[in-house]
């Protein structure tokens, strides 16, 4: 991938631990894709794993996210964290994280198991039913399950207040 120079550095996040503080404290991404000439966006929830620099989301397992990842299996993402209009300055602040990723379809039901068990906890306020409910089933052929490895990641802000920029 061509390297490319910020036009305003200043707005730069270089810090891994901001990008995972935005990370952890969003619950959807949009992720971009391509399958030929076609490119396709798709807003999904997730759970990220820090320790394996690995995304999971959960989805139908037939369908045009499928097909795209099946296709071509490399995705770029953003999380945004809105952060508020700035009234009377015609500006937004916000903090983002951009990654580049490989997508990988989880066939396996233990595999599965595991990201949806991630899914749950971090998305239920009450998992445990949750729990019992979809994963007592054997089969978990109905269920598509993703798991993004992140290969590069950066981060943007607008600060709320311009003495919050960070020289």
């Amino acid at each position: 991938m061509k390297d490319y120079h910020p036009r305003r550095p200043e707005k730069m996040m270089p810090e891994k631990a901001e990008l995972l503080e935005v990370i952890q404290g969003q619950k959807f991404m949009t992720l971009a894709m391509c399958k030929g000439d076609d490119p396709y966006l798709a807003t999904v929830n997730y759970v990220f794993d820090g320790a394996t620099s690995c995304f999971f989301f959960h989805c139908s397992p037939v369908g045009k996210k499928m097909d795209y990842l099946k296709a071509n299996p490399k995705v770029w993402g953003v999380v945004v964290e809105d952060r508020g209009y700035l009234d009377g300055e015609c500006n937004h602040a916000y903090r983002s994280v951009q990654f580049a990723g490989r997508a990988e379809i989880l066939a396996d039901s233990e595999a599965k198991r595991q990201g949806l068990t991630r899914l749950i906890d971090a998305l239920e306020e009450n998992p445990e039913p949750v729990r019992q409910r979809l994963l007592g089933k054997n089969d978990l052929s109905g269920v598509g399950v993703v798991k993004i490895h992140v290969l590069e990641m950066t981060g943007k802000m607008n600060p709320a207040k311009k003495e919050e920029v960070v020289s």
